[in-house]
């Protein structure tokens, strides 16, 4: 049999159902896996769980059985979880390694496997190597049951969900919350984080709250082209003065104002930062992803707060977490992780830190950004995600990396940084980016300008240029 080499992307393993990501190629992951834990630990325990996507249970199947066949000991999630809940999990039962089959935001014919480590948050990217290093070509197929392994005391049930929202109920006034005049509404996108919203804010309005395994053919990722039905509600509902939304595995977040307004995950790092720092008293490094906003580091140098840019990849900010006092480390892609919480992104978890804090103040979320906006001043950001073919993807990546671009049309940078794709800083003050996905056959191109008609031409230009 000829196989495929199994690559961790950005953000763990991920590939089309039934095409590379089958039964057999988790079960070589699972293997992988098992012998780096055995190497590591004397008896290692993992935790397993999936999300709502399709496949699901089978995955999580064949990757229990695989890891017990092989002596590692399994905790397995009763019904579906999010990404933090397994983050959580592995640290609160002291597991060393968790295991969360999800494609998070991706398309609905993907699924994926994402490693956690024992500290709550992702695998390092060196464990994360290690295991991909032991990941076999072939691998023999465990026939027992999961009864039998649970009759030999390698298998056992957990409610991540029942732990999750204990904890969540001992960090938030929920009580108070629900009788906030700030109404509130959610839009799961359909995914893992429906069942905790219904239980911790059973007041919210919810929007895409059921399980469909296929997302209604949408991506389940919180931008503002895939949440329109979530602007309408809050736009013609006066008593909404917040929505909120998460992806497929409820680690990232996607936010909108009392009029409607997408609240991009820039605006939502600044406004935690702002939160935790002025409000609460708070303090540590802040840390974000090579694609944030230079107004991060406005606002921290108003507040005194230094700052670590890394390469794309939460992996890379959980393993500073690990070591480092940091308040608040995001990326652009909506995923931030705060003081006081795991190491780990969690997209309810900001949503209600956010929501507490409208509360808390009395001011809506238009009138916080306004606050912040006083001082890093005005900026509108925006994405294309260019689907193009791999030979012309990696050619424009080339040509950046060797200084090929001048200029685009009528828009002139003064300075590049190329930590993890290649930035270009305008003389207008906003920045281009060129980079491509870690773990989807696309281009990303950003943009950050000082008002929509102006993103709008910069990225036109940009398209213009490079294809």
């Amino acid at each position: 049999m000829t196989t495929e080499k199994i690559k961790f992307g950005t953000d763990g393993w991920r590939a089309i159902i039934a095409q590379d990501f089958t039964v057999y190629n988790v079960a070589r992951v699972a293997k992988g896996q098992s012998e780096w834990l055995l190497k590591k630990f004397p008896a290692p325990t993992v935790l397993v769980g999936h999300d709502c996507r399709f496949g699901g249970d089978l995955f999580t199947e064949i990757t229990t059985k695989v890891l017990c066949a092989n002596g590692v000991k399994v905790l397995l999630a009763k019904g579906f979880i999010s990404t933090p809940m397994i983050s959580l999990g592995v640290l609160k039962l002291q597991a060393q390694q968790g295991v969360v089959i999800t494609a998070s935001h991706n398309p609905p014919s993907y699924n994926g496997y994402k490693l956690k480590g024992a500290h709550g948050g992702p695998s390092s990217p060196k464990d994360i190597a290690e295991v991909e290093a032991l990941i076999p070509e072939e691998v023999s197929m465990p026939t027992e049951s999961l009864q039998y392994w649970e009759e030999k005391g390698m298998l056992t049930y957990i409610d991540l969900e029942d732990m999750y929202v204990t904890y969540l109920r001992g960090k938030f006034d929920f009580e108070a919350l629900s009788k906030s005049p700030f109404k509130i509404a959610y839009d799961a996108m359909f995914g893992a984080g429906q069942n905790v919203v219904r239980r911790v804010l059973p007041a919210a309005v919810l929007l895409h709250c059921d399980e469909n395994p296929g997302f209604h053919g949408q991506a389940p990722e919180p931008l503002d082209k895939n949440l329109q039905e979530l602007s309408k509600t809050i736009a013609t509902t006066p008593e909404l003065k917040i929505g909120l939304a998460t992806d497929g595995d409820a680690d990232r977040i996607g936010l909108y104002d009392e009029d409607g307004n997408f609240v991009d995950a820039h605006n939502i790092i600044l406004l935690l930062i702002h939160y935790l720092h002025k409000y609460k008293g708070m303090n540590g490094k802040v840390v974000i992803a090579f694609s944030v906003t230079d107004r991060v580091k406005k606002l921290c140098e108003a507040y005194g707060l230094s700052v670590q840019v890394t390469g794309i990849g939460f992996k890379y900010i959980s393993e500073i977490m690990m070591h480092e006092d940091v308040l608040v480390g995001g990326e652009e892609s909506g995923g931030i992780a705060v003081k006081g919480h795991i190491p780990e992104r969690d997209g309810i978890y900001d949503g209600i830190a956010l929501y507490e804090f409208m509360h808390q103040t009395g001011k809506t979320l238009k009138q916080l950004c306004e606050e912040v906006y006083e001082i890093v001043g005005r900026f509108v950001y925006d994405r294309k995600d260019l689907h193009i073919e791999n030979d012309k993807k990696n050619a424009i990546i080339q040509k950046a990396q060797a200084g090929g671009y001048n200029g685009f049309g009528k828009y002139q940078f003064n300075r590049v940084e190329t930590i993890d794709g290649v930035k270009y800083h305008l003389d207008n003050g906003g920045w281009i980016m060129l980079r491509a996905s870690g773990t989807e056959p696309l281009l990303r191109v950003y943009a950050e300008g000082n008002s929509k008609e102006e993103i709008a031409d910069i990225l036109n230009d940009v398209m213009k240029t490079i294809l």
